[in-house]
């Protein structure tokens, strides 16, 4: 049977400028020339896209490295679409296999209801909760019961879910996979179409998945949606994807001050990544700043912009503001205001175990770790000493840069 012709929509410099603000740090966008059509297509005729995000509530709290694909959504959405914000309460009962090399444990009713409820007041500080779709899976998940499912699993084949990489490798090696992991990615795509959503945005490792709600859209008969993803934004030591387990992250209810400083510890190289990632700047701006700095422009002061800018959005001007001075005092040597109180008995105390009571160092062992790398000050003098004990008074401890506490000894 002949399909009816597609009609042509003119790309305009519209089309074209919103089509550059898609591409922005973005790993892959398929199919592209689709996504044109579609842009174009609102475009004349004024009916905004759906744009959906699926984020598992798998813990608490966001950090930075989620909120890339954030704030590719908000860059869709000040362009006039619709963005839906999905909270996968249904899902995360399955558990993604994403990226794994074992089961992931499901979590309980509670566990994603009290996450979610987080999730959603930590996204409205990127997204604009007015013009944002809030959704959650279990509306349509729920109601599909046995019989749904299993006329939803005659949609995909054994051998295509089997050409996922993480499956792949773990059948491979023998290491078992539960039948109801190759459930993960069937209704995940089972939510684009319940969404009818246009494009779908993920980190590249949800890849997959992705591609899973192209192929049971047009099972459905509708309208394939493009795929977009993000890279996975390398944490604060530079070498690894931000991750809470690798404590190499920011995690975006972390104070102003931990914050501010977390953000200026990064190298001058991630420093690009990041203002292309998180940055609201355009891109012009940010070739400005390249240009700044190859003129002799120091690169730190180009990096304190960048912890402004992400300090404000999650906090305020005023905070930022505060965190930056915050750090030119702790640079400079100074004691910050705000820093915590330890009162401890049992005069003499050694260096080491007053860092451990205080909170400074997870062990003695650790704390004399820092002691023999210098990092360890106290009344804003170097410990070179790992045997140095401290009698009855009153002492401000430091460790790093950051790490202070004002220790009462009795």
């Amino acid at each position: 049977m002949n399909q009816a012709p597609v009609t042509k929509f003119p790309v305009t410099d519209a089309v074209r400028e919103a089509l550059a603000v898609t591409r922005r740090g973005v790993e892959e966008l398929l199919p592209e020339d689709e996504w044109t059509h579609k842009l174009a297509r609102s475009a004349a005729t004024g009916v905004p896209l759906r744009i959906k995000l699926g984020l598992d509530p798998t813990a608490p709290d966001i950090h930075l490295g989620h909120t890339v694909v954030l704030n590719k959504m908000r860059q869709l959405q000040d362009l006039g679409h619709t963005v839906i914000f999905l909270i996968g309460d249904f899902t995360s009962m399955i558990g993604d296999p994403s990226g794994r090399n074992s089961t992931r444990p499901p979590l309980t009713a509670d566990q994603i209801k009290v996450n979610a409820e987080t999730y959603r007041a930590q996204a409205d500080k990127i997204l604009d909760p007015s013009k944002t779709e809030l959704r959650y899976n279990s509306e349509w998940s729920d109601p599909l019961g046995a019989r749904g499912l299993i006329q939803l699993a005659a949609k995909y084949t054994v051998a295509r879910m089997m050409e996922r990489d993480d499956f792949h490798k773990r059948f491979s090696s023998g290491q078992s996979i539960s039948v109801h992991e190759f459930l993960y990615p069937l209704m995940q795509g089972y939510d684009s179409v319940a969404l009818r959503s246009d494009l779908e945005l993920g980190g590249t490792d949800q890849k997959f998945n992705l591609l899973m709600g192209r192929h049971l859209q047009q099972e459905y008969g509708q309208e394939p949606q493009c795929i977009l993803t993000m890279p996975l934004l390398v944490g604060l030591d530079g070498v690894d994807k931000m991750s809470k387990s690798k404590n190499n992250y920011v995690g975006i209810t972390e104070d102003a001050n931990s914050m501010f400083a977390k953000v200026l510890s990064i190298s001058d190289d991630l420093m690009w990544d990041w203002y292309t990632l998180l940055s609201m700047r355009s891109l012009a701006d940010i070739a400005k700043l390249r240009e700044q700095i190859a003129g002799g422009r120091n690169p730190k002061e180009v990096k304190v912009e960048l912890a402004r800018e992400i300090t404000a959005r999650f906090h305020s001007s005023a905070a930022a503001d505060a965190a930056e001075q915050d750090f030119a005092n702790r640079s400079k040597g100074g004691v910050p205001d705000d820093i915590p109180e330890v009162a401890l008995s049992g005069a003499p105390l050694g260096v080491a175990a007053l860092l451990k009571a205080a909170g400074l160092a997870p062990s003695s062992s650790e704390a004399n770790r820092l002691i023999e790398g210098g990092g360890v000050r106290v009344d804003s003098s170097v410990v070179s000493d790992k045997g140095l004990k401290l009698g009855a008074g009153t002492y401000v401890l430091q460790v790093g840069k950051r790490k202070f506490a004002r220790v009462t000894l009795d």
